[in-house]
């Protein structure tokens, strides 16, 4: 796992401004702490900076190959599954290889087959190939999106980087940020391409972007598709229990420690169950590692989302299938540090809210990082099988928007609420959220015989694999990355992506069970507690001490009252907030006052040009 910059300027000479690449590529440390490099061209700039995981003395990067007719380079963040089997057809083909990992491979990969490279690929990646010989800069994305990329064009070219921060490091590169990017920030309904800063876009999972001398062109290597299921159930859930088998070991090779994120739900349970089966295998144990919050199991309080703690779950699992665990233990001092808040929201690249949610994983990452490189994660397994409750909620799934915005509990809230009157007006959040909602929905193919109900759900699915979950996946590699720990994500594995997209809603749900085609797949390999257990999201602190921390970093910036923040904020509505007693200030109320401290750091850190008017 890496960070890569980069800048193709046909118009300049890129030799002169090595200073420039190197900047960018130094924002991508924390991506790379290992080591770094620069290759530098007359029209083409790139940087990288190291994790290394594989081929600890071979992978170093720039990677280049001489050819007779000019040199090929190649700057590569991810890891490639399949890189042994795709060394093998090159071998074939009469390919030498100098070193032991997937970079090369994916280096002559390119030189074999092209772009068309993208197509045999099995993993998470975002990779930048420069061609000498045809000075043609090649930018590819994962399929699901997994690894980031961005990209900023320019009259003559085009900025890159695996971050906004390394684009923003580029001296061409504005730093604007007006209406049209705040609606998404607000809204979430995770517009592809989207970033908040101006001009600046993701390169979309699944497709390959060409720069040349004739302007920037994209193809779509992949998209969701629908295809025929003829298997019955049995033979459903075998084939998912195969796929799985087969994606949790092709995802352990590695040349450092490793680990697997363990909170006793279902999907990181079946991940640890796997995963110990491989170790037992090598003669080794598998590590785990949960979060937790000082107190929170003796006085927890049961809600909306969560029946019960985490802890006597993880400890049924860690029993089951016998893991060297350990227990990250937070408490609330740490995680209303202003400091935490301003690493994250630097990690974040915006002011995106999820306030101890996103505070509380950066500091278990980096604990586990103390002790591991690599982590295995059961992210995208609801967005896959089913498992958040709206999937199960007739309002909010038959709703005409996006079912996370059309759910409705103590947790959920009007996002605008927090905003000046005349910057709610003219942002217009539910015209715009209707506006995607339409795009996103014309964008699902679906069989001419589908019933209206499995269409239904089919839409529902795709909304998710296509539009929520690469906001949780950004997520969760922003947090790991600061802190240079590699997250990788089994469910995420395209074969069993396009097998259980595909799969009916009444086989997804097998047994009247949410995510019942998991459970009949990989239930056998967990404790009865855990397969009996009810979906429970990603943990949050229960202390009102962190609320009142809160509202006293709220009243310290109330007290900057020509900040910036005020431009977006209304201050009437954070006066409110702060004057009422910090028990009373939670689910989306406390939501909101962590998007206000975010905001303020955010534009304390990036300094944006702000243009609402």
């Amino acid at each position: 796992m890496c960070g890569i910059a980069g800048w193709v300027a046909f118009d300049a000479d890129l030799t002169a401004r090595t200073d420039v690449i190197e900047r960018m590529t130094a924002t991508m440390t924390a991506r790379g702490p290992d080591e770094g490099g620069v290759f530098v061209r007359r029209h083409a700039a790139l940087g990288h900076r190291r994790l290394a995981v594989l081929d600890l003395p071979g992978g170093r990067q720039p990677m280049t190959a001489e050819t007779p007719q000019g040199t090929v380079a190649l700057v590569y963040s991810g890891e490639t599954y399949n890189y042994r089997e795709l060394r093998v057809e090159l071998r074939r083909c009469g390919h030498r290889f100098r070193t032991d990992g997937d970079t090369e491979v994916v280096l002559r990969g390119y030189l074999e087959w092209g772009d068309a490279v993208a197509e045999r690929l099995n993993g998470m990646y975002a990779f930048a190939v420069w061609d000498e010989r045809t000075q043609t800069l090649l930018l590819v994305r994962d399929r699901m999106g997994v690894k980031p990329l961005y990209h900023h064009r320019t009259p003559d070219g085009v900025i890159f980087g695996s971050e906004p921060k390394a684009i923003l490091a580029n001296p061409a590169f504005r730093r604007v940020v007006d209406t049209g990017c705040l609606r998404e920030l607000v809204g979430f309904t995770k517009a592809p391409g989207w970033s908040l800063w101006k001009d600046m876009y993701e390169v979309e999972p699944g497709t390959v972007v060409t720069v040349d001398r004739d302007g920037v062109r994209r193809r779509d290597y992949w998209r969701l598709e629908p295809r025929p299921h003829a298997d019955d159930a049995d033979a459903t859930a075998g084939r998912v229990g195969e796929l799985l088998a087969d994606i949790v070991p092709r995802q352990m090779v590695a040349d450092v420690p490793q680990c697997v994120l363990l909170s006793g739900g279902l999907d990181s349970s079946v991940v640890t169950a796997l995963a110990a089966v491989e170790m037992r295998g090598r003669g080794e144990k598998a590590r785990t590692f949960s979060v937790d919050f000082a107190g929170l199991e003796e006085s927890f309080r049961p809600d909306e989302f969560r029946e019960a703690p985490d802890s006597p779950f993880v400890r049924d699992v860690v029993a089951h299938v016998g893991t060297e665990h350990r227990d990250v233990l937070l408490d609330s001092r740490e995680l209303a540090d202003p400091a935490l808040r301003r690493a994250v929201v630097s990690a974040r690249d915006m002011p995106i809210g999820l306030g101890d949610i996103d505070s509380s994983m950066y500091l278990l990452f980096r604990a586990i990082r103390a002790e591991s490189t690599v982590a295995l994660s059961g992210e995208f397994a609801d967005e896959l099988f089913g498992g958040y409750i709206w999937f199960h909620h007739p309002a909010a799934r038959d709703a005409d928007t996006f079912p996370w915005l059309a759910f409705q509990n103590t947790y959920t809230a009007d996002r605008t609420d927090l905003l000046r009157p005349e910057l709610r007006r003219a942002l217009d959040i539910t015209a715009y959220v209707a506006d995607e909602y339409a795009t996103a929905v014309a964008r699902v193919e679906c069989p001419p015989d589908e019933n209206p109900f499995e269409r239904r759900m089919r839409v529902i699915g795709h909304l998710h694999l296509t539009r929520l979950v690469r906001a949780m996946l950004d997520r969760k590699d922003r947090m790991s990355m600061a802190v240079g720990l590699e997250v990788r994500v089994p469910f995420a594995d395209h074969r069993l992506v396009e097998y259980v997209y595909n799969t009916p809603w009444s086989l997804k749900t097998l047994d009247g069970r949410e995510k019942g085609l998991l459970l009949r797949a990989a239930g056998h390999l967990l404790p009865r507690s855990v397969t009996e257990r009810r979906k429970s999201p990603y943990p949050s602190t229960q202390d009102d001490g962190y609320a009142a921390a809160l509202q006293r970093q709220a009243r310290d910036v109330l007290a900057e009252a020509g900040h910036p923040t005020f431009e977006i904020v209304d201050p009437a509505w954070v006066h409110d907030i702060v004057r009422r007693d910090p028990a009373t200030v939670t689910g989306a109320t406390r939501t909101g006052l962590e998007r206000v401290l975010d905001l303020y750091h955010w534009l304390d850190i990036y300094r944006p040009e702000l243009r609402l008017g």
